[in-house]
């Protein structure tokens, strides 16, 4: 029981930390400017609960960053809503952004005839971010048609990597599947660790590019060889695989250089055997990428809270 001075003894309480003075001090966190668009995440591939819980997870993280945040999620392959006025279990990115934009149209009726001098909606009504940590220029189509669809003024962004953040979320998975020397904040190895990596992507040869500079990134962080290959190229893997070891690495691992939505079932492990390797999993839910959907949206607005940054290279 507490008294007017403090706690009963043997109680133990936090007590707030002290603010620190002078440049050292933590930055106070941004908040959303109010009436900003939304953030409407854009999952690719077929809608399933195990999707939803992940892009569930990816918002969260981006809400966590940015006070006041309104993040929606859309599916490129979701349910029509008609209506606007409900929604399906898995909504269309269409319908998605049609009900941001209608909402936001109801705030500024509702705030003229409260007698406000309220000027006209302007702007986007939603900034999309696509789900995908590189380029593929048939999803992305798919994207830019469904922001069309749904008839809202929107901006698209670009997808999230090449980023150091990527590299980091790659090197946690490989690590976790023990794959490869964890990082020296964690003090620990692992025997099994690869000596060769195959970045597996997504998108044909213009992501096996944009896959290959978040590459060169891990391969600094894991002091291993690292080269890019496609999943959805026939020969692409065993082609990669081979050069590997011809080059001199025995054992390798296949990084999948995605975050799961747009992963066809089954092409990891099939892709995992064509090499005769191990896989790690997706990036999935990694932090790293709630920031860097984040860092998208607000590079889209011009608004800046702490800035997503990319561990050191070890």
């Amino acid at each position: 029981m507490s008294s007017p001075t403090g706690p009963a003894s043997g109680l133990p309480v936090r007590m707030p930390r002290p603010r620190q003075p002078g440049r050292h001090r933590r930055p106070e966190p941004v908040a959303a400017p109010e009436g900003a668009p939304a953030l409407v995440l854009a999952v690719p591939g077929p809608p399933s609960t195990t999707t939803r819980q992940l892009a569930e997870e990816v918002v969260s993280i981006a809400r966590s960053e940015l006070p006041g945040l309104d993040a929606r999620i859309g599916y490129v392959d979701g349910e029509e809503d008609a209506t606007v006025t409900s929604f399906p279990e898995f909504p269309s990115l269409a319908s998605v952004l049609a009900h941001a934009a209608a909402e936001r149209t109801a705030r500024f009726e509702r705030a003229r005839e409260a007698g406000a001098d309220a000027a006209g909606p302007e702007g986007p009504a939603a900034v999309v971010v696509p789900l995908l940590a590189g380029p593929d220029s048939a999803l992305m189509l798919r994207v830019r048609e469904a922001v069309t669809a749904g008839g809202a003024p929107a901006e698209l962004t670009d997808v999230l990597g090449p980023h150091p953040l990527l590299a980091e979320a790659l090197h946690v998975r490989l690590s976790e599947a023990g794959l490869a020397r964890a990082d020296r904040a964690r003090l620990f190895t692992v025997a099994t660790a690869a000596d060769g990596i195959i970045l597996a992507t997504v998108g044909g040869e213009e992501a096996v590019q944009a896959a290959g500079i978040t590459g060169m990134l891990l391969a600094a962080r894991l002091a291993v060889p690292v080269m890019a290959a496609a999943l959805d190229q026939e020969g692409s893997v065993a082609a990669i695989a081979e050069q590997l070891r011809g080059a001199g690495s025995a054992q390798l691992a296949l990084a999948p250089y995605l975050i799961g939505p747009e992963l066809d079932e089954g092409l990891l492990d099939a892709a995992a055997k064509e090499a005769g390797c191990s896989a790690a999993e997706p990036l999935g839910p990694y932090p790293a990428i709630g920031k860097l959907a984040l860092s998208k949206y607000t590079t889209a607005l011009g608004i800046a809270p702490q800035q997503a940054s990319g561990a050191p290279v070890h």
